[in-house]
């Protein structure tokens, strides 16, 4: 049987679905709601983002949910009749993941 790196992004991809199964609505409800409705202070929700748990949280989040979504739109294009383009659009679209991550982090870091 050849060896294969499918493991690394299916890997990846489901376990960005779960953590933007279980955490996205959480994170939605927190800042869209919580703070919009006065439940928590503006305030409180700046010094919950400097805590260095809340940034990771954020980190991890984005990372695989970013990674979850570019095997999707990978896998949705190859069955699209793509097929071909399979190894171009695998480097720009996990490369977009990489370089969305990056950013991220940098932008966590910084706040």
């Amino acid at each position: 049987m050849a060896r294969s790196n499918d493991p690394l992004p299916w890997s990846l991809f489901a376990a960005g679905g779960m953590v933007s199964a279980l955490l996205m609505p959480v994170t939605v409800v927190f800042t869209g709601f919580a703070v919009l409705a006065g439940w928590i202070s503006e305030q409180q929700f700046y010094n919950l983002l400097h805590h260095p748990l809340a940034r990771l949280y954020l980190f991890v989040m984005i990372f695989l949910s970013l990674f979850h979504g570019m095997h999707r739109t990978l896998l949705t294009l190859v069955d699209m009749g793509l097929k071909a383009m399979r190894p171009l659009l695998a480097v720009l679209l996990y490369g977009a993941a990489i370089v969305g991550t990056l950013w991220s982090a940098v932008l966590l870091v910084k706040l």
